[in-house]
């Protein structure tokens, strides 16, 4: 005969049995049937199970199997009432899906509730380990000093509650980080153990089933955070975007396509922009490569890019960033969100609730035309957005077919992180403090159209020579020309291995290849020497000669090319390869 009751009527009868149930007899068998729902290996670790239970049921019984182990049951009960009451309670998900009815067979030592009638016939041996002090987590909330209903009485309260009232219950537990479910009010074993893990985090009996008082501190609490933050379902028709934002914290602020800026709120930081425009996986690669130059977007976090979607993280000590991009019938729409951790609410909390609302409307992305832009900002995806710039920026050369760079030891020091043409990132491979030259490799292979081939004999003074360089660092595209001539072929106090040039050099030309008329590399310029006592004229710059530079990078395994060209270069032709061989080389924060 199948038994069909209400859970809520099986839950108040079985209350009921609970505490009327009186202690059996156990004489190799205890009678009855029992709804078993766990077993332990030690008796320790099973009246620390049996503690648990009982704050959920009220009495639970505790026996010593004739296998060793040590068995939690409910009952015991009349077979078929047991039977309706554990399709009851596993489809309340009170307890383990895996609990299953037992006639008591093998239940030959009690041993819970400690101060129990029930007496052995055998008495079986147990070794137990000791256990650790188990940690106790930081409560989120104060509890309440003091919570006076019972279990029984909680699980009836819970009954009573509306759909949209569990519902919100799971919403601020994914809040507060701990559900990541479906908010269906349905409490499933995934919102019990959220509600179990919540109550041991806030200093409460982990049963996992909230107390009235439990349930008000939670939604309380989640209910403070939503005043603050302010969550609002958002259409912004504009840009074909649904979103919920935070409105507490941001309000709309102009339209700078491909973006919909939402400027913070009075005394704060948090800035959200929505993103919204034409294109397809290429489009989305530009953006993600673009987002990344952005000097909102800190270099250290984690980067992901598929031919759908991108998403990217930001992190340092002062700036966060989540940016989430992704590309559908022809449009790219979704978000960035910059917040300063150290000062501003728990925007953590707020990506989720980003991520989930999140919704393409159509296939409508921004208008170019809503707003008049410059033809800078047309240009490019960067509008109301200032770019990451390097700390300073020299130049270099390709000395091979691998990409490796020479430049000046100085470009390189202090370095988080360095650049070749704002790029390719590569790693100091070798230094050489006497003569102040630092040899680089790309870290992702590169295979440059050309690199420099040294001269083989020396400079006469006299003999016209070019510097090739980024004079203004990384203000101009391409390497700038700057001529002049072999002033002297020692340093000015007649150092060896130090050749003078009569020309004008900027900073930024330091570490470029020092050219002849035919294109050989002569050397390469080095930072104007440091001496406060002393000011040189302008025109005066010096350089490492070939020989200097081939002992410096003796170690390093990397030879040098010899030119085999002598005859003069055109103009056009000496443009050309300088700026084939030169590269910019810079230093980041």
């Amino acid at each position: 005969m199948t038994v069909t009751l209400r859970p809520l009527i099986l839950l108040i009868a079985f209350g009921l049995a609970l505490v009327t149930a009186k202690p059996v007899s156990a004489q190799g068998q205890a009678p009855g049937t029992w709804i078993q729902i766990e077993a332990k290996p030690t008796r320790a670790e099973a009246a620390d199970r049996a503690r648990a239970w009982e704050a959920l049921f009220g009495q639970v019984a505790g026996f010593q199997a004739d296998t060793g182990w040590f068995v939690l049951a409910l009952g015991p009960f009349a077979a078929e009432v047991a039977e309706a009451r554990l399709a009851a309670l596993k489809a309340e998900n009170l307890i383990p899906g895996d609990s299953f009815l037992a006639d008591g067979t093998g239940y030959v030592a009690a041993f819970w509730p400690e101060d129990s009638l029930m007496q052995p016939q055998v008495a079986m041996p147990e070794i137990t380990a000791p256990e650790p002090e188990p940690e106790t987590p930081a409560p989120l909330v104060t509890a309440p000093a003091e919570d006076l209903e019972t279990p029984e009485q909680a699980r009836l309260s819970e009954a009573a509650l509306t759909l949209a009232e569990r519902e919100t219950l799971q919403a601020a537990l994914m809040w507060f980080g701990f559900y990541d479910s479906t908010i269906d009010g349905a409490f499933g074993r995934g919102t019990r153990a959220s509600m179990a893990a919540w109550q041991e985090a806030n200093g409460f009996a982990a049963t996992g089933v909230l107390s009235t008082v439990q349930r008000t501190v939670l939604t309380e609490a989640y209910a403070a955070d939503q005043a603050t933050f302010g969550l609002v379902p958002v259409t912004e028709a504009e840009a074909g975007i649904e979103i919920t934002l935070p409105l507490g914290l941001v309000e709309f602020d102009r339209y700078e396509p491909p973006f919909a800026h939402f400027r913070p709120r009075e005394g704060g930081e948090t800035r959200i922009s929505l993103i919204s425009q034409p294109g397809d996986a290429t489009t989305l690669a530009t953006l993600f490569d673009t987002l990344q130059s952005l000097s909102i977007l800190p270099p250290q976090g984690e980067r992901r890019l598929t031919d759908t979607a991108i998403d990217i993280r930001g992190e340092n000590q002062g700036l966060m960033t989540q940016a989430f991009a992704e590309a559908s019938r022809g449009v790219i729409k979704g978000w960035i969100v910059t917040w300063n951790p150290e000062t501003g609410p728990e925007m953590e909390r707020v990506l989720p609730i980003l991520r989930s609302s999140f919704r393409s409307l159509g296939d409508r992305a921004l208008d170019p035309g809503i707003v008049p832009l410059t033809e800078a900002a047309r240009s490019g995806l960067l509008s109301g957005f200032d770019l990451r710039r390097p700390r300073l920026s020299r130049s270099g050369l390709f000395i091979d077919a691998a990409g490796h760079v020479l430049t000046t030891q100085a470009a390189t020091d202090s370095c988080a992180r360095i650049t070749l043409d704002l790029e390719t990132e590569a790693r100091v491979v070798l230094v050489d403090a006497g003569t102040g030259l630092a040899l680089l490799a790309p870290i992702t292979p590169i295979a440059p159209a050309q690199f420099a081939r040294f001269k083989a004999g020396t400079l006469r003074v006299g003999d016209e020579v070019a510097v090739s360089g980024y004079s203004y660092e990384d203000a101009l595209p391409a390497p700038v020309l700057t001529f002049g001539t072999l002033a002297a072929t020692t340093g000015l106090d007649g150092e060896e291995g130090l050749t003078r040039l009569a020309l004008t050099a900027l900073p930024g030309d330091e570490g470029g290849p020092v050219l002849d008329s035919a294109g050989a590399v002569a050397g390469v310029l080095l930072p104007a020497p440091g001496d406060a006592t002393r000011r040189l004229p302008e025109g005066v710059a010096f350089a490492a000669p070939v020989p200097t530079i081939a002992k410096a990078l003796a170690a390093s395994g990397v030879p040098l090319t010899t030119a085999t060209d002598t005859a003069p270069l055109p103009a056009d032709d000496m443009a050309a390869l300088s700026d084939a061989v030169t590269v910019l080389v810079s230093c980041w924060d």
